[in-house]
């Protein structure tokens, strides 16, 4: 499957499983709503605090198995690098992100404040794997 493919899906479904090493190599795996930005990458939302974060600043690959809304039918998995942006950046970032999950919302200065207190980051992954090619 192309990139380009997987981005195609990327758009259609928002549900997706994490999957970020461990410093012992076992895979960390999280429940995440994706979106894609205008460059193409995953865009996901997250707290500072959060293994994740941990392990992705030491090691920043990433793996996702994105699913459709009813868990069963098409599915994709990919892979790639991310990038973590932190607050005051991330702001931007978080607002478009939500606004291309769910729209607008109600109080943009009420989120903006939850984004801080809940010491939101941005994960931007670049993609460089996508399938599977064919169905097993």
């Amino acid at each position: 499957m192309d990139l380009d493919q997987a981005r195609a899906v990327i758009r259609e479904q928002s549900r997706a499983v994490l999957a970020v090493p461990r410093p012992d190599g076992r895979p960390l795996m999280s429940p995440v709503l994706v979106g894609l930005d205008d460059a193409g990458r995953v865009m996901i939302s997250t707290r500072e605090t959060a293994y994740k974060v941990r392990h992705l600043r030491r090691d920043p690959r990433a793996w996702l198995c994105v699913l459709p809304d009813s868990f069963f039918g098409r599915w994709i998995q990919v892979e790639g690098t991310v990038e973590i942006v932190s607050l005051p950046e991330a702001m931007d970032l978080l607002i478009d992100y939500y606004r291309r999950l769910s729209g607008e919302h109600p109080d943009w200065d009420d989120y903006r404040a939850a984004m801080q207190r809940e010491r939101r980051v941005m994960l931007l992954m670049t993609l460089t794997a996508a399938g599977p090619d064919r169905a097993g």
